[in-house]
């Protein structure tokens, strides 16, 4: 069974960088991609970025490009989300998700097969 936890949330002052893990277990992501979301208050949850599966890059949204990076630790089953650079505006709760066996990067959230419950990361003076 699929399991995604994420780790590292927090609260961060502006311009600040935090590192966000997510722990997956139950499948490889040799065959399996993995995206990262978040739900801002009052907004509808959207993509950060996407890899593995059959997608040989990461995928990054718009939004994302220049302080989100996104990398693989094969050895500990791990995804991390690197943001640096911090705003307010990215007070978010963040997600990670798995998409079914052999998709294409990026995947919605809703066509996901599995999902974390998610990490606070609260960005304040």
């Amino acid at each position: 069974q699929a399991e995604l936890v994420e780790v590292g949330g927090g609260l961060v002052q502006p311009g600040g960088s935090l590192r966000l893990s997510c722990v997956f277990s139950g499948f490889s992501l040799n065959y399996y991609p993995i995206g990262w979301f978040r739900q801002a208050p009052g907004k509808e949850r959207e993509a950060i970025s996407c890899m593995g599966g059959r997608w040989g890059r990461t995928f990054y949204s718009d939004s994302a490009k220049g302080r989100f990076t996104t990398s693989r630790d094969n050895d500990n089953n791990q995804v991390h989300l690197q943001i640096n650079s911090l705003e307010f505006e990215d007070t978010a709760v963040y997600y990670c998700a798995r998409g079914i066996k052999g998709a294409m990067c990026p995947f919605t959230w809703r066509g996901a097969a599995a999902r974390g419950q998610g990490t606070q990361v609260t960005v304040s003076q």
